[in-house]
């Protein structure tokens, strides 16, 4: 794979759990589907590690960059391979890498997103590249998080729903604040029930900790979305 050098030229905090990281591609084309990863880690060493893309590639190409959603971990770090990240730090990007990806022309009139915590990165990408085809199919994002203000990417998503043009439904797995006036509860089958209109004719991309995937498989089958209509990306947890 190829392996270029870039510049981190942000850090922001999406959620209390997560930062998102912004490379300046420094005027270089990056090739990559929707849904891809790339192997990141500090210029120089040798460890990387794998991490969505979580911007489209039309978004990469319009502004030159592109971003990372990464999980902080107990430490308070990103991990040994970008302990210290920060802007003007050098990385080195391998890939693009995957095959979670978005099909180039989905057969299905509806299209169904399942993100657990930063599960959400590669459904982002997903997302943007979809809402951009002409006609665009009907589209709901099930988005779970441990807590109210863990929802990445809260405000853009949310103002796709105003405009119409996604289905938003959201739950919280641990928050007790009254605060939260959401659905509550881990993913199960009255959220998907919600969100499930022609189960036949749904395309479903599931993303997030190994257990909301197989939970998620297993009642998208019970309610009646054909097996090579689900798509899967997991991660430990």
């Amino acid at each position: 794979m190829t392996v270029v050098t870039a510049a981190l030229s942000d850090v922001v905090a999406a959620t209390p759990r997560s930062r998102l990281l912004t490379v300046d591609l420094g005027g270089r084309a990056l090739e990559f589907l929707p849904g891809q990863a790339m192997m990141v880690g500090a210029h120089g060493r040798g460890e990387r590690r794998p991490y969505s893309i979580a911007c489209s590639p039309q978004r990469a190409a319009e502004q030159g960059r592109i971003e990372l959603l990464i999980g902080v971990e107990p430490s308070g770090e990103l991990g040994a391979n970008l302990a210290t990240a920060s802007p003007g730090m050098l990385l080195d990007l391998e890939g693009p890498m995957g095959m979670f990806t978005f099909p180039q022309t989905p057969a299905q009139n509806f299209l169904l997103f399942v993100a657990g915590g930063t599960g959400i990165a590669p459904l982002r990408s997903m997302l943007d590249h979809a809402l951009r085809l002409r006609p665009a199919p009907r589209i709901s994002l099930l988005y779970s998080a441990r807590r109210s203000d863990e929802f990445a990417f809260i405000d853009e998503l949310r103002a796709h729903a105003d405009a119409g043009i996604l289905e938003l439904h959201q739950t919280v797995t641990r928050d007790a604040g009254r605060d939260w006036a959401g659905k509550r509860g881990r993913i199960g089958r009255a959220h998907f029930e919600a969100v499930l209109h022609e189960p036949s004719d749904t395309l479903t991309f599931v993303c997030g900790p190994t257990a909301l995937v197989n939970e998620s498989v297993s009642t998208l089958r019970t309610l009646g979305v054909p097996e090579q209509h689900i798509r899967t990306e997991q991660w430990g947890g």
